[in-house]
């Protein structure tokens, strides 16, 4: 069984930057893909970042290209999502996840282990 917890949100201002941190533990995560996906208040949850096994392959949701960016440090078992540019259409819980497969990929369905979230509140 692998655990996902997810730290680093809190509230900020329009414009501002946070840093989510996902550290898993029970396994390695040296050979999984990963991802970050959202759920703001109301509405479905949405893609936001993918990366694969070695960092070497990374997709983002348009909503957040050019603004986020998705990276690993796999010594650490930890997977990291640094966000600037913050507008408070970004307020969401925001939760890591991990697949087995080492292939990044969009898909919630694909992926095999979640954390619970952590809250991300940009204000106006």
């Amino acid at each position: 069984q692998v655990q996902l917890v997810e730290s680093g949100g809190g509230l900020v201002q329009a414009g501002g930057s946070l840093r989510l941190s996902c550290a898993a533990s029970g396994r390695t995560l040296s050979s999984y893909a990963m991802g970050w996906f959202r759920r703001a208040p109301g509405k479905d949850r949405d893609f936001v970042a993918t990366i694969n096994w070695n960092g070497g392959t990374t997709y983002y949701g348009d909503s957040v290209k050019g603004r986020f960016t998705i990276s690993r440090n796999n010594a650490k078992n930890t997977v990291y999502l640094q966000m600037n540019s913050l507008k408070p259409e970004d307020t969401a819980v925001y939760y890591c996840a991990a697949r087995v497969l080492s292939i990044a990929t969009m898909t919630a369905k694909e992926y095999d282990y979640w954390g619970q979230g952590t809250q991300v509140t940009v204000s106006s």
